[in-house]
Order: C-alpha cells, then structure tokens, then sequence
C-alpha cells in the first residue's frame, strides 16, 4: 500500500479568551463593596481616570439615615466557605466535588494541606487512588483564590502564585529555576551561581523579588468583614414594578481626554509601552463597569418580574426559576448568569436579600412547583384526609395531577413539616 502526503484543509471554531474578556468576568463577580474598592485602586495607579464625585463612602452608622437601606449589616466569609462556594460554582461532578469538598476540609487557617494524600485516601474509604487527589488539588483547589492556597510546602506556595502572576515565561522559569534549586540557601551564592549560567543580575534580583513577595500564609489574611451594599432597589407602585441600579454613593469616572490626547502624541514620537495599556485600561473599566451595572441591573429586573407575587404579598407564590431560563430569556451565558448573581444584593419590601435566593429550582419536571408549594400540597392532602395516608397515595393523588415525582421527595418534604408517617397519625 502506497503512502503519499496530502494537504487538507479543515474548518474549526474555536473560543479563545481574551485577557480583557476574563477581565470584564472577573468584573461581573465582584460584589458592590468589591468593585467600589477596585474603581478606587485604578483611580489611584492610573492617571487617566478620573472621579467625579469627590464623596468617599464612610461606612459609620451615621450613613444609615441617608439611605433607605442599611450598610451596617455585615457578611462575614471564611476562607473554607470562598473555597466551597468557588467550587459550587464550578459545577463539578459528583466524585469530583466530594474530593474537592475533602481537601477544603483537610487545610489549615493559613490554607495549608495539613492531610497526606494518602490519609485523604483513608478519609474517602479508598474510594479514589492518589492520582486522582493530586489531579484536583493542583488543577482545581490550587487554582481558586487567594492564590497560593493547597499548598504542601512553602515552595509550592510560592509556585502557585508565582503562576498566577502576570509574567512572562522567561521570568516565571528563572523564578522556578531559583525556587527548586538545592545547591545552596545563601541568595548571594545563588545570584552568582545563575549569573555563571548567562542570566543578568537585574533579571535575577527581579526574581528574587518576585518571590520574596509571595505570602506564605495566604490563608491568614483572607478572612475579613465587608459590608453588605445592595447593587439594586426595587419600587413597587400599584400596578407595576422597576428595578433601579443605585447610583448613590457610586463613584462615577471618566477619562481624562486631554491627558489621554496630549499622551497619544507624545506616543507617536515616544512609543511607551505601559503608557499605551495604561489609556487601554482606563477606556476599558469605564466600558466594563458600566456593562457590569446595566447586566446586573436587567437580570435582577428580570428576576424581579417573574417574583412579583412573592415580593408583594405571598412567599408561598415564589415561582420555580432558574439560571438557564433567565439566560433564555436576556440571550446570555447561564455560567454568566451565575457571576452576576454571586455577591448581589437587593432592597426589597422584604429587606435586603440576596439576589440568588430569588431562584428556586422546581421539584418535579413536569410542572413547576417549588419546595415550599409542594410543602404546603402535602400538608393540605395530610390535614383533608379522613384516614392516615401513606407517603405512597398521597404521591399517586399528586402524580395523577401531573406532578411526576417519586416517594422519596414527598417523604423528604413531609419529614420537613415534622408530620409523622401514616403510621404513626
């Protein structure tokens, strides 16, 4: 059989993200309290953006009489509640996630694994082998924030952040190269050592700075109290209802489009590099806080029309929602739907509540029904009858309505009324 070279041609798709696009969805994550913080750091390291309002927000209890709502109510996060709710987001699968959820439980305050592998192996009934474990602790646990955290040592640590810095190949290998030597400790002899291999002394030092400056106990630092600010305020009149993004006490920036005008000439005959991303960062947070706010906005408005029953008058009229339809519905991501709604927060009739806990899942699939209807569904059943029903008739009086579930579900939801079984009625 002949062998011969041929040239083909194939079409493929390919989604690549951009470091400005993993930006604006780092964006989308960050809570109010959050993204104020960071507008404030930008002002500060880049001359082209500007505040308007030079009001810096003051969180005393003086503040809560100007506002509607209180900032004086404070969440509190461990760094084992970040790691679990980062890995919920993920979406993992089961066996995955229990692995995950097993070495978040195995480290220590400075987010150190405390646990061998094989003790964690011991901890999951020998259900997984070693590969496995190290799988998810270096590509899942180890790439969550703070960086640094699953480490086994001091020099991983080191390496975990190292790689997440934004660096270029050359400067994160002599940083390794430097890390996991083991002819010497003195950085002097190391310097010499590296500098005898051909790299530059100012490169070397850049390292060595580099890695002088990564926490060895990201962890410590982690657990902090931030404020609960709510993104969004919902008015609701006699017939309708709107969604507003609050602009009070929201810094409001702008470019400085003569310091970027007079720059870009002076560019043209002194191309600087720093210079040019500087004036392509400030474009780019203006543009991005305010896609972040408008999204925001229109998924909670969105969430707010189809929860107007419960958010007027009646928490037993809170319809099944998901990510998925609200994704539908604004022609966005679900994983996109799922950012905005981390750390969000809204003013209601109700108090401030967190925007997620406006989705509620359906228990069955054939009808919408959320826990709490089916709830009360069983307790009607259970307080009609004229004889004890088992958990098996009162699914059959369901089922024939549509409903489609399994006895287990109306057992859970019956257990959750604290109604004892037919039995003992």
């Amino acid at each position: 059989m002949a062998i011969s070279l041929v040239k083909e041609f194939r079409q493929k798709q390919k989604i690549t993200l951009t470091p400005l696009l993993k930006k604006s969805i780092d964006l989308l994550q960050l809570s109010r309290y959050e993204l104020i913080q960071k507008i404030d750091n930008e002002i500060d390291t880049n001359p082209f953006i500007e505040k308007e309002v030079s009001d810096e927000i003051d969180y005393d209890n003086n503040l809560a009489n100007d506002f509607d709502f209180d900032f004086n109510i404070a969440a509190s996060e461990s760094l084992k509640e970040s790691l679990s709710n980062q890995i919920n987001d993920l979406k993992l699968d089961l066996k995955t996630n229990k692995i995950a959820s097993t070495i978040i439980a195995s480290l220590d305050e400075a987010g150190q694994l405390c646990e061998s592998l094989e003790d964690i192996i011991e901890i999951l009934n020998y259900q997984v082998d070693q590969k496995e474990i190290e799988n998810v602790l270096v590509e899942i646990i180890q790439d969550l924030e703070p960086p640094g955290i699953g480490y086994r040592d001091f020099k991983e640590c080191i390496k975990i952040q190292i790689n997440k810095k934004k660096l270029d190949s050359e400067t994160k290998m002599l940083c390794f190269e430097i890390l996991f030597q083991n002819q010497s400790d003195n950085l002097q002899n190391i310097k010499n050592d590296f500098i005898k291999l051909g790299y530059s002394e100012s490169k070397i030092d850049n390292a060595i700075t580099l890695i002088k400056s990564c926490d060895l106990s990201p962890g410590l630092n982690y657990e902090q109290t931030n404020f609960i600010i709510p993104d969004l305020k919902i008015r609701l009149d006699k017939n309708s209802l709107s969604v507003d993004f609050l602009d009070q006490n929201f810094p409001k920036i702008t470019i400085d489009s003569q310091l970027v005008e007079q720059s870009i000439h002076e560019l043209k005959k002194n191309p600087n590099k720093e210079i040019s991303e500087k004036i392509q960062d400030a474009k780019w947070l203006l543009s991005s806080v305010k896609k972040r706010n408008d999204t925001v906005r229109d998924v909670g408005e969105l969430i707010c029309k189809k929860q107007i029953s419960f958010l007027e008058e009646n928490p037993l009229k809170i319809n099944p929602l998901t990510n998925k339809e609200l994704s539908e519905e604004l022609g966005i991501h679900p994983s996109t739907v799922s950012r905005i709604l981390r750390s969000k927060y809204i003013d209601t009739p109700k108090g401030i509540i967190p925007l997620k806990s406006l989705l509620v899942s359906s228990v069955s699939k054939t009808r919408s029904v959320t826990p709490l209807q089916l709830m009360q569904l069983i307790d009607n059943i259970i307080k009609e009858e004229k004889n004890p029903k088992s958990d098996n008739k009162i699914l059959l009086e369901l089922n024939k309505k549509g409903f489609n579930l399994a006895r287990r579900t109306i057992t859970k939801y019956r257990k959750k009324l604290n109604i004892p079984s037919s039995r003992n009625r």
